[in-house]
This record gives C-alpha cells, structure tokens and sequence, in this order.
C-alpha cells in the first residue's frame, strides 16, 4: 500500500512540527540533505555519501525531496546524460535543523548500535 505523503493538517497544536516532519520523514531524507548543503552533486556521488541505501530507494527519496520543492534537479542535454542535485532556498532553510542533528547525533552516537568499552562507561 503507498504511504499518504501529506495529510490535512488539523493545526492542532504540534501540526506545523507534523507537517515538517512529513517533509523530511524518509530515511534517507535527511542525510542526503546535510550531503547537499555542501554543494552541488551528481547521482553517483551521493550514493557513495550515503552508504548502503539502495539506487532504488535513492532515487525515489531524491524525487520526494525534488516533488517538495527541498531539492533542485538539472538536467544537461548531452550523451551520456547528466544530472546535478542541488538543495533549493527552501532546502537551506532547513540547514539550522541539519546541523542541530547532526551535534545531537555526535553528543550521543554512544547510544546506539553495540555498546563499546567507550561508551559502555
């Protein structure tokens, strides 16, 4: 069954963090995000960035983003083809929020996956 991608909003309290949400809800969303607030890449580079997501569901995230208007996709008429991502303004405009996860993840990597001598402290 395919996933509503975005719902009508009740404007409730907490509904402008719902419809965030909704915009940057795939696994991937996010961390080809961060990837692209560096700068223009092709396909392929981002795969290598974000390792052991697959081409399938890379492109269809990178669609999404495009869809909702976080990512810019250019085209360059010649063989083989060429194609460019960028992150739009609206896309930038998330690069506070990026950059917050990112410093939480680093201040507590520790708590997931295999606890280690390090941080098993």
């Amino acid at each position: 069954m395919a996933k509503v991608r975005h719902s009508r909003f009740d404007c409730n309290p907490g509904c402008s963090v719902e419809a965030a949400i909704s915009l940057i809800d795939g696994k991937w969303k996010c961390v080809v995000l961060f990837h692209l607030l560096a700068g223009t890449m092709r396909f392929n580079e981002i795969r290598r960035q974000v390792s052991g997501v697959t081409q399938r569901t890379l492109t269809n995230q990178l669609r999404e983003l495009e869809e909702d208007g976080l990512i810019e996709r250019k085209v360059y008429a010649q063989v083989p083809p060429k194609v460019e991502y960028s992150i739009s303004p609206l896309g930038r405009s998330l690069e506070p929020i990026l950059i917050a996860l990112k410093a939480w993840g680093d201040g507590n990597i520790g708590r997931f996956g295999k606890p280690t001598a390090a941080n098993a402290a």
